[in-house]
């Protein structure tokens, strides 16, 4: 299973970067409210740092913060909404310029984001929106129906049209799982000789992903499918079909583009994976920061901003790297 040695170092605890110069357009390094950001902190709220996804976003939004002259600061809720909220009054208290958070939950962040706001903090949301527009400053996500079509598409192929399957949902407060499973339905449902015989939640975790798939397969031991809201959970299906020795007559298909996952479709285990463009759309929640703190505005005209996403199969697993195409 995937933990690497730099995903559990940056979850242990919040990391700080160092400031380097930078400065406004037309030579000045106040924005609209006269405040001084130069060298400000951004801090970063975001998911479990032992997912590769989230360190990827971790890292670009620390990268891309150093850049333009800010520090930055990275934390964890673990998708746990009251450390979330302890972690916001923290970066209330630090005086950040602006706080980039991946929400714990859809509804539950609402109240870190309007209190963040009241404070004078402008909050910028990324991989997951809240239920509520007008609060944050921008909601910056992958385009989830759209990667979810590619990617059932893609499943139905490998499955041949025909056949019993199952699915691994996401976390239940996350709308990004709801609407992956919602596109997934969307494409299967048109194929009457494909059977969903099971769904289960696992929270988006490879350990919870490996446990539900033997309890599927136990339930369900002619299954020909597997279907997975993300990359971790399709993980752990893959290593609990190993362990029965059903790998080689069930296919598997994930979604992130997690470096594993990508090795795991070069190497046939898993059919295909869905690349989110976290790398993208963590660079650009950074520019929208800077230009929002220097002009007042984000200069993109929507709040909520999707960026497409990209399948991966064997012919193109070698093309990827760290959610990225190469070159």
């Amino acid at each position: 299973m995937f933990r690497s040695k730099a995903a559990k170092a940056l979850a242990i605890g919040a990391l700080a970067a160092l400031t380097l110069s930078g400065c406004a357009a037309g030579g000045s390094d106040k924005p609209a409210d006269g405040k001084d950001t130069k060298g400000g902190l951004i801090s970063l709220v975001t998911s479990p740092l032992d997912n590769p996804y989230w360190t990827t976003e971790a890292n670009t939004v620390k990268a891309e913060g150093e850049k333009l002259g800010y520090k930055v600061n990275i934390s964890s809720h673990a998708q746990d909404p009251k450390k979330e909220s302890d972690l916001i009054d923290t970066a209330i208290s630090n005086k950040s310029v602006a706080i980039v958070l991946d929400p714990a939950g859809a509804d539950s962040s609402i109240g870190n984001v309007r209190r963040a706001t009241d404070a004078g903090i402008p909050v910028f949301l990324v991989n997951a929106e809240i239920n509520t527009s007008g609060l944050a400053k921008a909601q910056l996500v992958s385009n989830n129906a759209q990667g979810a079509v590619l990617g059932a598409q893609q499943f139905v192929q490998a499955m041949g049209n025909s056949g019993k399957y199952v699915e691994l949902k996401g976390l239940s407060t996350d709308t990004n799982a709801e609407v992956r499973s919602t596109g997934y339905a969307s494409v299967l449902g048109q194929f009457p000789e494909l059977e969903l015989v099971q769904q289960e939640t696992a929270d988006w975790d490879q350990k919870k992903g490996f446990d539900k798939m033997q309890l599927m397969l136990q339930a369900h031991p002619d299954i020909k499918g597997v279907i997975s809201g993300n990359d971790q959970m399709a993980l752990g299906a893959i290593a609990a079909l190993k362990q029965a020795g059903m790998l080689d007559r069930v296919v598997v298909g994930g979604f992130d583009g997690a470096p594993d996952a990508v090795t795991a479709v070069g190497a046939g285990e898993l059919a295909y994976t869905v690349v989110q463009p976290v790398v993208d759309f963590s660079t650009a929640v950074v520019k929208q920061i800077d230009e929002f703190l220097k002009t007042g505005k984000t200069g993109v005209k929507d709040e909520k901003q999707s960026f497409d996403c990209f399948l991966v199969t064997k012919e193109t697993a070698s093309e990827w790297v760290d959610f990225q195409r190469k070159g």
